[in-house]
């Protein structure tokens, strides 16, 4: 028997892990609303491939680099909500979207930092500010941090400073949040076969080979392995996980 038909927003869900969660949490029986910045065909597909799970689903466009866009998107939400859903709340908040910057500490330029505070950091903030009118009680927020939080690899010293600041407002959130039964979790990923970074980990035999040495289960993490564990964190099983830093890596760097 289905869950009763819980709705979770999860944004980047056009491609790579914010695909893989997407379809992960339809596979647990909850409907889903992507966000796609400009891959609009992508994310159309994504959403044909929840209904086949017999789900519904929504691809809606946004630029989590434009806090500004933030009210109009939440109206679109609800009006999407009402319309295609058959209700005014959803219940949890994915906060996925995001880009990689690959710079060591000596050569950061403000311009790139910049643009990591406001997808990484800002853009989280307040997309998960502005959607607590249209979030349901006893729902839950989960956003994605990564290994680099932990462990250091030189030339990601700006983007694993934005992911420590998330985990710190993640506990905000989840003490903030409480009154209102709503979760926040964070889910820290260890080096994934993504396009992500331009692909490195994926096309790069020797990083590869080198993640995979440092890696307990010896191999580099797969999208599959992290959709699942974000779908668990948007079910009852989860329901008194709150403020932990989940991190999803094989065991890396033990």
């Amino acid at each position: 028997m289905k869950a009763t038909n819980k709705i979770a927003l999860v944004t980047g869900g056009s491609r790579g892990l914010g695909k893989n969660m997407a379809l992960a949490i339809a596979q647990k029986g909850m409907d889903v609303i992507i966000s796609y910045n400009s891959k609009k065909e992508e994310a159309l597909e994504v959403v044909k491939e929840i209904e086949q799970l017999g789900q519904k689903a929504a691809a809606l466009q946004l630029n989590v680099a434009d806090s500004k866009s933030f009210a109009h998107f939440f109206e679109q939400v609800g009006s999407t909500l009402t319309g295609t859903f058959h209700s005014e709340k959803f219940n949890f908040l994915v906060n996925n979207a995001g880009i990689g910057i690959h710079a060591s500490f000596a050569e950061t330029t403000e311009e790139q930092f910049d643009t990591l505070v406001n997808i990484q950091f800002k853009g989280t903030f307040f997309l998960a500010q502005k959607a607590l009118p249209l979030m349901a009680d006893g729902g839950g927020i989960i956003n994605i941090s990564t290994g680099l939080a932990r462990f250091s690899f030189p030339g990601y010293a700006a983007y694993a400073s934005m992911k420590g600041a998330i985990e710190t407002l993640t506990k905000y959130q989840a003490k903030e949040l409480g009154a209102r039964g709503i979760r926040a979790n964070v889910v820290a990923p260890g080096a994934i076969e993504t396009d992500f970074g331009g692909g490195a980990v994926r096309d790069n035999a020797a990083l590869n080979a080198q993640i995979a040495s440092a890696t307990a289960l010896g191999r580099v993490g797969l999208p599959d392995d992290i959709g699942s564990v974000v779908a668990f964190l948007c079910t009852d099983d989860a329901k008194w996980v709150n403020a932990q830093r989940i991190e999803v890596s094989g065991g890396m760097m033990l």
